[in-house]
């Protein structure tokens, strides 16, 4: 039997809804509603392309040369994006994650990062995954198991899916105060500028037509319930509802351009971070994980 480039699959299920978990990055392949999909999948018989789906621990979006200061130390890791010269989504993408917890609607997926050039500690990480009457929850853990503080960020990638087509004909809602600008050649935070008034405000529903984005938002609208959110109604007229509870105050919105021609504006990247882009080096948002601490954040996302 062909092993698939993800690993093994781990469906859950409730009502009508089914997930797919892979091994391979702990990643989402899949997420349907019915047959309709709620996250842009992936291929069983491809490797996960543009990060669809995965868990970004312990640092989400670009690191700055794959360098940094910690506690009198520089640090120096891969450069795991060598074209523009940075370490980008953390040290899990591809590593092998293991599923210790698992029933028909829910599995948890675990995996931990041991002492590395670059990242030198011990954190344990789980990620679980659970389909609700609310849609699929995911609450991401992890704890430092060494004997010195650790920096530590997370964030997602998920894809919300237009349903069918592209995101083009999708209108497109998110409320942030503030707008992360990068510079053009490596993408790497510039500064913070105001929303309001500008082409990246969508507090307001609009159509995406073919604007293009890769930026991180913060000073996110919460809601009544604490959360904030971020809504892609497809021409199907459903909308995809992603939320991102308290510890989640960073959102990249991505129309997905730079993807493979056959993959590009096939799903919107909607991914929650609980830093900035390059905070190792800023310290925007960064956590500073004690030894034995734990921080946990949670996000969601359903079919309207």
């Amino acid at each position: 039997m062909r092993i698939p480039p993800s690993g093994e699959q781990f469906e859950i299920r409730h009502g009508d809804q089914r997930a797919t978990i892979v091994e391979v990055g702990g990643a989402i392949r899949e997420y349907y509603a019915g047959d309709r999909a709620v996250l842009d999948p992936f291929s069983i018989d491809k490797m996960a392309d543009g990060a669809h789906g995965n868990p970004l621990v312990p640092w989400p979006n670009r690191l700055e040369d794959g360098k940094y200061e910690w506690d009198g130390a520089t640090l120096q890791g891969a450069l795991t994006e060598p074209e523009k010269h940075n370490a980008i989504h953390g040290l899990l993408r591809w590593h092998n994650w293991v599923a210790t917890e698992r029933d028909e609607s829910r599995v948890l997926m675990h995996a931990r990062i041991h002492p590395q050039t670059g990242y030198p500690f011990i954190l344990d990480v789980s990620v679980a995954y659970a389909l609700t009457d609310d849609g699929l929850v995911v609450t991401t853990t992890a704890t430092n198991l060494g004997e010195t503080a650790c920096p530590y960020g997370t964030g997602q990638h998920p894809y919300l899916s237009p349903g069918e087509g592209l995101i083009d004909e999708c209108e497109l809602q998110f409320a942030a105060a503030t707008r992360i600008d990068t510079d053009d050649e490596r993408q790497l935070p510039t500064g913070r500028v105001p929303v309001a008034g500008t082409d990246f405000d969508f507090s307001e529903p609009r159509r995406v037509g073919d604007f293009q984005m890769d930026y991180a938002f913060t000073d996110l609208a919460r809601e009544q319930d604490g959360r904030a959110y971020g809504r892609l109604k497809g021409a199907d007229r459903a909308t995809v509802e992603l939320w991102l509870d308290e510890n989640y105050d960073f959102l990249e919105v991505f129309t997905g351009d730079s993807l493979a021609p056959e993959r590009a504006r096939r799903g919107l990247g909607c991914e929650p971070m609980t830093c900035a882009p390059n905070a190792f080096n800023s310290g925007d948002g960064l956590i500073r994980l004690e030894p034995g601490e734990s921080y946990s954040a949670v996000w969601g996302v359903r079919l309207r």
